[in-house]
């Protein structure tokens, strides 16, 4: 439901429905409430989702027996059990003598009261903490899931995925001091035998593989992580590309208070050393400068004078020429903000960032950073935020100081095994051929996956024991395999990385590369593959912090200028914390405009929403044309679909082209056979007398 505004723009104003989506799962309440009422105990009923605790999505039943009967709450759970999907049945129940109503009769839903969670309401999902190994876990569980947690509960059908597995692994090597392999977690999903492995694994060993994370004095030069030492040789190849900017821009509506937000920008700065940071060559060494204070200016540039028409146009144009301006790495900060004046109370941020200083997830602590400053300066209170107890050239130093030796030579060796078969390009079908030099112009064409066929993919997933993100990797490297032959596909993926607690609320570049490798070997089925690409997806986790640019350094694959190393094609599930700015007293949205550029042939972007999967495919336009990409979105689509109904069917025998594309196929099929059919009559010559 939307209502119109006055200068034409459409406010969000709710569901017309109750559907409502509770663990990832999409639900109507009405299926629910039909399965209640069929119950002949039951007069009326209700049932909502409610969120007494922020975050804490549950679903509850208010019901109105009939005339000389109790709710007997266990039975109407067992009663709705057998009816619909686990994930669709009440966590509370509630007894009401009636329901209330609105003066039009309709069931007032804001007016229901709010249940008791009780033990005895619970007892069949909740199962409380025995040991003292199993209360540190559920306290994890609890805070990153944001919802009470029991020893029966499924850690993935909660809504963990792959990054939540990461910080809970490191949660528990910093609270039991026991180094736990990620992979322990996807084999013992349940907390009660996640907690039984956790205290075998303490009676085998109670050292930790990492040295402490602490913040180290500043005496002598500070080196570059090995993820900046390659963004700066890429920089100085071409000191006039733009092509390492992290640019987003947010429109803001309202009435913005502009010294409270410079004065924001301005702590931020202070707080991150990194956006303080320059590099420079010191004695045939590069080396990170920390700069004790640097000045954060926020321009603001007036739009009013423009027609009102084209105001959104020319703020794009400012937005696109300052993602387009490049950086001098030697000059602290390699940040900059720029703010653009529609009205006189609507507005839009423009903030640019080096990838050398910052990364995707780096976003999501400086927006949620300037949220909290702006609030405490509107209020007139001090800020909330404690002082850092670590900077990034710490994390440099800690990097460096184990990724070393014995520790760096089994990482190495890993890798090796891994990509040893792999060929060294990816050749897919392309509309031109590989140009010598990348040019890194890119284009986006988004797609959608309906939720219907979502619901289903978890379903299937949960049942081969993978997330979401492998099934929908294991989906696009059999595509791939279909387009290209051959048998080892290398897909890439970003891994935030952030393998120790200090880290998350650092500003800085992290986020590592991982190349995953799944061999297509003897045509295996689709349930096969999910299987293939869980393993080798749990093992590069086990070896997330090899730096992607240290192991290209060590493995020395040919290098080109006209692709990527090991990988010229890239899946990422984004489920980073949110990077939407939202600042006390405003209205904030993105401000989108153009920005494509592809460092690679093909990245894929996938987001869950209430609606089904969002999909972006950025491609290189050296390479594909727009119809190619709309091509492979719709192919993806289809195989996805294929693979979910016939999980047991053959790689190869999986359909990925749309009805489309299949008859257009036969009809050239079918003119091919005709024109090599066609044989020309052989005629005896004329001799003329």
């Amino acid at each position: 439901m939307g209502r119109f505004l006055a200068d034409g723009r459409i406010e969000f104003q709710g569901r017309a429905d109750h559907q409502v989506k509770v663990r990832g799962y999409r639900i109507e309440l009405g299926e629910i409430e039909t399965v209640l009422n069929q119950h002949t105990a039951v007069h009326e009923c209700v049932v909502v989702v409610r969120e007494d605790v922020p975050g804490d999505k549950r679903l509850v039943a208010y019901v109105v027996p009939v005339p000389g009967h109790g709710m007997n709450s266990a039975k109407l759970r067992s009663w709705v059990k057998k009816r619909v999907p686990e994930y669709m049945v009440p966590v509370a129940w509630m007894e009401l003598g009636q329901l209330p109503l609105s003066p039009n009769g309709k069931v007032d839903r804001k007016h229901l009261p709010a249940p008791e969670y009780t033990h005895r309401e619970l007892e069949r999902e909740y199962v409380a903490a025995r040991t003292a190994v199993e209360e540190g876990i559920a306290c994890i569980w609890a805070k990153l899931l944001k919802m009470d947690v029991g020893m029966a509960d499924n850690f993935f059908e909660l809504g963990g995925h792959s990054l939540l597995a990461t910080r809970v692994v490191l949660r528990i090597r910093q609270a039991f001091q026991v180094e736990m392999p990620i992979r322990t977690l996807f084999e013992h999903p349940v907390l009660a035998d996640l907690a039984k492995e956790l205290e075998t694994l303490q009676r085998q060993s109670t050292n930790l593989v990492f040295p402490p994370l602490k913040a180290v004095p500043r005496v002598g030069p500070l080196q570059l992580s090995f993820a900046q030492q390659r963004l700066w040789f890429m920089s100085k190849m071409d000191p006039a590309n733009s092509f390492y900017n992290l640019p987003f821009a947010t429109r803001l509506t309202g009435r913005l208070n502009v010294n409270a937000l410079t004065q924001s920008l301005s702590t931020v700065v202070r707080r991150h050393e990194t956006l303080r940071t320059a590099f420079v060559e010191q004695e045939g060494e590069v080396i990170q400068v920390v700069e004790p204070q640097v000045s954060l200016p926020l321009p603001v540039v007036d739009l009013r004078h423009i027609e009102k028409k084209e105001r959104v146009a020319e703020g794009q144009r400012h937005a696109q020429r300052e993602s387009l301006m490049p950086f001098d790495l030697e000059r602290a900060p390699l940040i900059r903000a720029k703010l653009l004046q529609f009205e006189a109370e609507e507005y839009v941020l423009i903030i640019n960032m080096h990838h050398i200083i910052s990364d995707a997830w780096s976003r999501s602590v400086f927006v949620s950073e300037l949220a909290v400053l702006y609030e405490a300066l509107i209020e007139e209170k001090s800020s909330p935020l404690s002082e850092l107890p670590i900077q990034y050239a710490d994390y440099v130093v800690w990097q460096r100081s184990w990724l070393r030796d014995k520790t760096l030579a089994n990482h190495v060796d890993y890798w090796r095994k891994q990509l040893r078969d792999a060929p060294p390009v990816l050749q897919l079908p392309s509309d031109r051929p590989r140009p010598p030099v990348q040019s890194f112009q890119g284009a986006m064409y988004q797609s959608r996956i309906p939720r219907t066929l979502v619901s289903e993919i978890k379903r299937v997933s949960q049942a081969e024991g993978v997330t979401l993100f492998m099934y929908l990797l294991a989906a696009f490297q059999a595509l791939l395999f279909r387009y290209s032959e051959q048998e080892q596909i290398i897909v890439g993926t970003d891994l935030a990385n952030r393998t120790s607690v200090e880290l998350e609320k650092l500003i800085g570049f992290f986020v590592n590369l991982l190349p995953i490798c799944t061999n297509f070997s003897g045509n295996p089925t689709f349930r096969e593959v999910l299987g293939r690409v869980r393993e080798v997806t749990l093992g590069a986790y086990s070896h997330q912090d090899m730096p992607f640019e240290k192991l290209v350094e060590e493995l020395s694959p040919d290098r080109t200028l006209s692709h990527n190393p090991l990988v010229q094609v890239l899946f990422v599930m984004l489920n980073t914390p949110s990077t939407n700015l939202k600042l006390k007293g405003l209205q904030a949205r993105p401000f989108e405009f153009d920005l494509a550029r592809s460092k690679f042939d093909v990245v894929v972007y996938a987001r869950e929403l209430d609606e089904g999967l969002a999909i972006e495919w950025l491609y290189s336009t050296d390479l594909f044309d727009r119809e190619t990409a709309r091509r492979m979105a719709e192919n993806y689509a289809t195989l996805l679909t294929d693979a979910t109904l016939r999980p047991d069917a053959r790689i190869g025998a999986l359909q990925y082209q749309t009805d489309a594309e299949r008859v257009e196929q036969e009809a050239l099929r079918r003119q091919h056979q005709l024109s090599t059919s066609f044989k020309p009559v052989k005629r005896k010559p004329i001799t003329l007398a």
